[in-house]
């Protein structure tokens, strides 16, 4: 199982959006890099991700589970190449963990979020997921 990381601007979507959309989930689309269009194309089914907000609070929030894999972006041009996943949230993290306490611990130096700030969708490695789940309570 791989772990993610999502980037959403909580005016767009939000984290209580993201649970109020329940068990069914929803598609997590408007990707439109070709390195994130990647990773959501390795995605399998059972991966999780982090769930980020950016812009405003820039910190993880909580945590989603990936529920259908790679497929055509409904939003998308009927000839362009973009792919969406449907995501559903797992839990919310106790402490959100901010950007700044990212950049500032020593063990996720190398994390994608502090070296490829602007990639809208990101791994994680395992030891980057266990790290975060420790800073945030879980």
């Amino acid at each position: 199982m791989a772990h993610w990381l999502y980037k959403s601007e909580p005016f767009k979507w939000s984290w209580q959006q993201q649970v109020a959309a329940g068990e069914a989930g929803t598609f997590w689309n408007g990707v439109r890099n070709h390195s994130a269009k990647l990773n959501l194309m390795a995605m399998k089914k059972g991966d999780t991700g982090f769930f980020y907000h950016s812009n405003e609070g820039k910190e993880v929030v909580g945590i989603v589970e990936v529920i259908n894999e790679a497929y055509p972006d409904p939003t998308a041009e009927p000839s362009e190449p973009w792919v969406v996943v449907d995501l559903k949230a797992v839990k919310a993290l106790p402490k959100p963990i901010t950007l700044a306490q990212v950049k500032v611990e020593p063990r996720l130096a190398k994390m994608s979020l502090v070296t490829s700030m602007r990639l809208s969708v990101q791994p994680v490695t395992d030891e980057e997921w266990g790290i975060i789940c420790e800073l945030g309570g879980l």
